[in-house]
């Protein structure tokens, strides 16, 4: 019999008929909102659980503590409750109310810190709790497991799914988990893939795509494996979340929308080829903002 577990990955890749303007090139789009816990981060929250674990960093009466923007703070609610671990996720108060309740029902605590700190006040806290001791960070902007766990499942499961043919990876930059393990796996396979990630213009505030200060940069984040980073501003990637909802039924966060908007942009450069966006999670996490008009 399966498990939840067995469910993360294998998600739909889409065509985007209405919003790719040049039919020569196919615009795809991942749903990773189709995951257990409605977002891409599903995969890496297991691959760091899972990992602590299985080296033994992780044992009975610990605590996990992570700094989180919002979906990694729900699958790790969702993954650590299977495994039986207590947990507590620190967020900037400006978080959606969604995305709070949801990591309470998983039996998580949530803590939030000022909003004008943003992310980095949120690490500063986790950091300060975890030299307290008692308690163990995952540190998903550090821990190799977070793109393994994409090298594993979303490199390979693209591939697959375009057959090969794949010319253009555009993906949102967070942690980077998700671009650093497909990166290297699409990479292996075809040396002339195309790897794209997005970044917040200066003074945008798009949620699951940072700008990060340097003393702030992910540790995994390696430049070299990212062939372009483009710029998206907050109103670009808002009215393409938008026009996903309403023109391919694709309902997602303003971070895909960031990522659709480059690949639009790339389609207007090139003459044939398969560009694949990662789609992060669902739209209903943002309801209560103003996302949606």
């Amino acid at each position: 019999m399966a498990t939840l577990l067995d469910f993360i990955g294998n998600t739909p890749l889409v065509e985007l008929n209405r919003i790719s303007t040049n039919p020569k090139v196919k615009l795809l789009a991942k749903l990773e909102g189709n995951n257990p816990g409605g977002s891409v981060k599903d995969r890496a929250a297991y691959g760091m659980i899972k990992g602590a674990l299985d080296r033994g960093e992780l044992t009975k009466g610990m605590k996990l503590i992570e700094a989180t923007s919002g979906n990694t703070g729900i699958a790790l609610a969702m993954i650590a409750r299977l495994f039986g671990v207590e947990i507590e996720l620190v967020m900037p108060a400006s978080a959606t109310a969604e995305r709070v309740k949801t990591m309470e029902a998983f039996g998580a605590k949530v803590t939030l810190t000022p909003a004008e700190g943003s992310m980095e006040a949120a690490i500063d806290y986790v950091r300060d709790k975890e030299a307290k001791g008692g308690y163990l960070v995952l540190n998903q902007f550090g821990n190799p497991d977070n793109y393994r766990a994409h090298y594993r499942s979303t490199g390979p499961e693209i591939w697959r799914d375009t057959q090969g043919t794949i010319t253009h990876f555009v993906s949102a930059m967070g942690t980077t988990g998700t671009i650093m393990g497909v990166s290297r796996y699409l990479k292996e396979q075809n040396s002339q893939v195309q790897i794209v990630g997005t970044q917040p213009v200066e003074g945008s505030q798009i949620p699951g795509i940072r700008r990060w200060p340097q003393e702030y940069l992910p540790k995994i984040f390696e430049r070299e494996r990212v062939d372009r980073i483009m710029d998206v501003s907050q109103e670009e990637a808002t009215a393409m979340t938008r026009r996903l909802a309403r023109e391919e039924g694709v309902f997602a966060g303003m971070s895909s929308g960031g990522a659709v908007h480059a690949a639009t942009k790339l389609i207007q450069e090139l003459d044939e080829g398969v560009i694949v966006c990662i789609i992060c999670d669902r739209g209903d996490r943002y309801l209560s903002s103003n996302l949606f008009g």
